[in-house]
């Protein structure tokens, strides 16, 4: 089930957000006068998310300090643009 709470919940029932995010292992959407605001996730919820990303980045730069091949932004983008459409 998606948790929706208000951002005011944040600092008046802050435990029970706590509790709410730790125990159900799923995230808490806040908002702020109808809208989406923000997320909360637990440290472990967050590194499940970003673990893989941090490596994968990890590797590149690691490649990249290999490499002497450089390119612009420009071409970085292009590239990755062909990819996508490929």
């Amino acid at each position: 089930m998606i948790n929706i709470r208000p951002v005011s919940d944040l600092r008046n029932k802050f435990p029970e957000i706590e509790e709410l995010v730790i125990e159900s292992s799923e995230p808490v959407f806040l908002t702020k006068n109808g809208y989406g605001s923000m997320v909360l996730l637990s440290i472990e919820q967050y590194a499940a998310l970003t673990d893989n990303l941090e490596l994968k980045l990890d590797e590149a730069d690691k490649a990249a300090h290999l490499s002497g091949a450089r390119y612009t932004g420009e071409e970085v983008f292009t590239r990755v643009r062909k990819r996508i459409n490929e």
